[in-house]
């Protein structure tokens, strides 16, 4: 027997369903890691926005103080300081009232929440507030620091990383404080000279830095969608393909089992061929001695059967030895275009006297309307001849044995389906039907559906055998469609 040959692969057997596993560990690996890396980027991003966010804000301030500084020299500081011989008294109403005015019109419409103004020793004068005026806080740092003629920004309770991750309560509203120098203007420009007061410029940045939270959020959120999909279709892929690779491991674990018992009944068929070879030859001699015999004890002694018993028990021996032939040695089809429900009935034929004696109905389920089927007719007729007394041995008490053929066009097949309600099979039973002198009966030989199974497959068919204890038994086969010689 010609054994089958497979061919080494690059990647060593049984590994790939492993790899794929890994892949799958690493996939999710992989896929929490970029989650990671991509909160840390968005993180990132948004305190950059953060940050963009405050310059805006203190670049918006100074422009604001650049404005009022102008403002307040020009329609209050020089107007005051000629009207009044350069007495300046914010605490008088009327200065006061001038300077509100002022103030009010500059910032009107801007995004200011409150507005002070601290003199040049650092004394609190002016509050759009209602503020105590006259406080002194020239050791508040961003006073101190605008006195020196320094900007100074301040955002209290503001924390880039925890307002990443909480945006906090309007309660808790972010507020910037500016502390921007109060010059007096001078001919080479107002940013040149002396200070003579601080101007606290807050402003409520909050609904900006919501809005960035919510940006983040969003960026969040739709980067994990994304990263999830993509987690989620490379997971599916990866168990897609490892369900692939357990199928095709099964397949070749399949092959590499059906190789080993090919081997193994190559080898079984190579001995039982050389001892039924040895049996047929001493067997032949005692048959034909027997048969001399019976005819001498015949003349002396008629009634004498121990002759005829020599001569049957060595035919039922024949027959056995036959069967090992048979099966080690298995038989090329010869093909040629038959009626595959002829050959049935034909099979049905020779076991309608035992079939009329158990007292089993027979029904005949034809649908192949005379399509001829290339095939061995005499190797069939021995494959359903088995079959059939199978399931006559299964029900000795009487049953219905129902036959049916259909042709599957799809596949270029026809089916044969024997069924019958006997005795079933149980499920251990049934795992080793097909194993060589395997048997159930007292005087079988194990090599009945052995022999079966090599004719349907010696025509490229498939046989199965489904049952079930109490239920019957039901062997299908199906034969495709071959060429006759």
């Amino acid at each position: 027997m010609k054994r089958l040959k497979f061919r080494a692969s690059w990647w060593p057997t049984g590994k790939d369903l492993q790899t794929f596993r890994l892949v799958k560990f690493f996939s999710l690996t992989s896929f929490v890691v970029i989650l990671v890396f991509t909160v840390i980027l968005t993180l990132f991003l948004t305190i950059r926005a953060q940050r963009l966010a405050l310059k805006k804000s203190e670049d918006y301030s100074l422009l604001l103080a650049s404005n009022l500084n102008h403002q307040v020299f020009q329609l209050f500081l020089l107007p005051t300081a000629i009207e009044k011989q350069g007495r300046i008294t914010i605490a008088d109403p009327e200065q006061y009232k001038r300077l509100d005015a002022v103030v009010r019109n500059t910032i009107h419409g801007l995004h200011v929440e409150q507005l002070n103004i601290y003199d040049q020793v650092g004394v609190l004068s002016y509050s759009t507030s209602n503020l105590p005026l006259g406080k002194d806080c020239y050791e508040d740092p961003g006073v101190k620091k605008a006195l020196f003629g320094d900007y100074y920004f301040d955002l209290p309770g503001y924390n880039p990383l925890w307002s990443i991750l909480w945006q906090g309560s309007d309660s808790q509203a972010h507020r910037l404080k500016a502390y921007i120098p109060f010059r007096l203007e001078e001919k080479l420009g107002p940013q040149v000279g002396p200070v003579v007061g601080v101007f606290e410029i807050t402003q409520n940045i909050s609904q900006d830095l919501a809005e960035i939270s919510q940006f983040r959020l969003i960026v969040l959120a739709t980067l994990v969608v994304i990263m999830g999909l993509l987690f989620l279709v490379l997971r599916q892929i990866v168990k897609q393909a490892e369900v692939i690779l357990e199928r095709r491991q099964d397949e070749q674990r399949a092959l590499e089992a059906q190789l080993h018992q090919a081997e193994r009944l190559a080898a079984l068929g190579e001995m039982t061929a050389g001892v039924a070879h040895e049996i047929r030859n001493p067997l032949g001699i005692i048959s034909s001695t027997a048969e001399l015999l019976k005819q001498r004890l015949a003349r002396y002694e008629p009634q004498n059967r121990l002759a005829q018993i020599i001569v049957e028990e060595s035919n039922r021996l024949n027959e056995k030895v036959t069967e090992f032939l048979d099966f080690s040695r298995p038989r090329v089809p010869n093909l040629r275009s038959c009626d595959l429900e002829g050959i049935i009935d034909r099979s049905l034929e020779l076991v309608q006297p035992e079939i009329e004696r158990l007292g089993i109905t027979v029904g005949r389920e034809y649908h192949l309307n005379g399509h001829a089927q290339a095939a061995d007719p005499d190797l069939l007729h021995q494959a359903f001849l088995n079959i059939l007394l199978n399931a006559i041995q299964s029900m000795p008490g009487g049953g219905h044995l129902t036959v049916t053929t259909a042709r599957n066009p799809r596949s270029q097949s026809e089916e044969i389906r024997i069924a019958d309600n006997g005795q079933g099979i149980d499920p251990e039973t049934l795992k080793k039907v097909f194993n060589p002198f395997f048997t159930t009966k007292e005087k079988g030989s194990g090599l009945g559906l052995p022999i079966v199974k090599s004719i349907v497959e010696s025509h490229q068919g498939t046989i199965k055998i489904d049952s079930a204890p109490g239920e019957g038994t039901i062997v299908t086969i199906t034969l495709p469609e071959l060429k006759a010689k």
